[in-house]
């Protein structure tokens, strides 16, 4: 997943992390991220996040990617 990231990140210019805002942005306009930052370029980076468009196909590969992972666990 980390390196699907990172490659849409190198096309657009932008870190995985900003990828990762940008998809949880792209499903619903209701949902609005909510990451924690502990320095002034880490909140910046995640700004950025904002203006970056993920395309159809990106938004697609994302998907495929996640449906290969199994989630364990309990939530909390």
């Amino acid at each position: 997943m980390i390196d699907l990231l990172d490659k849409i990140g190198s096309q657009k210019d932008a870190s995985p992390a900003q990828i990762a805002l940008a998809w949880l942005l792209a499903q619903k306009p209701w949902i609005v991220p909510i990451p924690g930052s502990r320095k002034l370029e880490r909140l910046d980076e995640n700004i950025g996040a904002a203006n970056i468009e993920l395309t159809a196909n990106d938004l697609s590969d994302i998907e495929k990617a996640m449906a290969q992972i199994t989630v364990v666990g309990d939530r909390y």
